[in-house]
């Protein structure tokens, strides 16, 4: 069956493949999900309210409606990072901040969503996740929280792996690339002293969820109640090999070169997280899964940062 943001997979179909709950209907109502119903499909155009009608109208994504979404959120700061011309078009990196409850020094996180832009449930889950911070302050008491929910603008508009200029955009950092967008998010590395990455991820070769782990030694204790409650939602990849690389209970303790990474220099060194779901899951499951990923890991470091400040 056709599904408008998936790509032909990288490798051919397997047998005997995982079925998946249906999408929830109150998923797909909330706000962030609605654009997901742009691209329409050729089988059944999708009817919804004479208000919702340009969000169904069959004419490609748009970053300006998901990027709307978030900036009327009360407490969410709005910046657009760089700008830089491709064809006739301008773009920016879009970046939104949330500063918790009770953050005087503030824990310095950055989730980072679809630098490959055929994989959107990273932006549609740091949308979801940053309606539920206003919702819930809460959730990042402690933190000051940088969201980056589109690394890749111009894929994620002609939802593509790579950017329009035909580069894979998480294989070109820290080798001096030409690429702005790098360019602009290595800056966003270097220069926000981050305590903590979070890449999002889908991966069109896995039945299930699983995450890769580097830099500071415990970040395994964060992936791993991760995939806990994110396995509520999705199964878990528990193969022994995960894209090419040795895996343990859905953790990966290797990466691809060029990834988006911390710079070698930054000291102390942060937690370093890749959260993959499955591609060919229900969007609506890949986004609450996502969520839940973040959440348990903000808790999780939230709990470590207090115990050591005991001990």
């Amino acid at each position: 069956m056709f599904h408008p943001f998936r790509p032909a997979s990288r490798r051919p179909a397997q047998a005997g493949r995982l079925c998946y709950p249906a999408p929830s209907p109150s998923l797909l109502r909330t706000s962030c999900l609605k654009l997901l119903l742009r691209a329409g499909s050729p089988e059944k155009k999708l009817q919804m309210k004479s208000s919702e009608t340009s969000i169904a109208e069959n004419d490609g994504r748009s970053l300006e409606t998901l990027l709307a979404q978030v900036r009327t959120l009360p407490g969410i700061k709005a910046d657009l990072l760089g700008d830089f011309e491709v064809g006739a078009t301008k773009y920016s990196i879009p970046r939104f901040s949330f500063l918790g409850p009770k953050s005087s020094d503030p824990i310095r996180i950055g989730i980072f969503g679809t630098i490959h832009g055929d994989e959107p449930a990273g932006a549609f889950a740091i949308a979801r996740f940053l309606e539920n911070l206003v919702r819930e302050p809460g959730l990042a008491e402690g933190y000051q929280v940088y969201a980056y929910p589109v690394c890749n603008p111009t894929g994620f508009e002609d939802n593509t792996r790579f950017s329009r200029s035909g580069r894979d955009l998480n294989r070109e950092f820290w080798k001096n690339s030409a690429e702005a967008e790098v360019q602009i998010l290595e800056n966003e590395l270097r220069t926000q002293h981050f305590h903590g990455l979070i890449q999002l991820h889908a991966d069109d070769t896995s039945e299930g969820i699983y995450g890769f782990v580097r830099g500071a030694t415990l970040t395994e204790n964060l992936l791993r109640p991760a995939l806990r409650e994110a396995g509520k939602i999705l199964p878990r990849n528990n193969n022994a090999l995960i894209d090419g690389f040795a895996a343990l209970e859905g953790m990966i303790y290797d990466v691809y070169e060029g990834i988006l990474t911390a710079p070698t220099e930054v000291q102390p060194v942060p937690f370093e997280i890749i959260f993959e779901t499955p591609h060919g899951a229900p969007m609506d499951l890949q986004v609450a899964a996502l969520d839940a990923a973040i959440r348990t890991i903000l808790q999780e470091y939230r709990g470590m940062i207090s115990f050591a400040q005991n001990i």
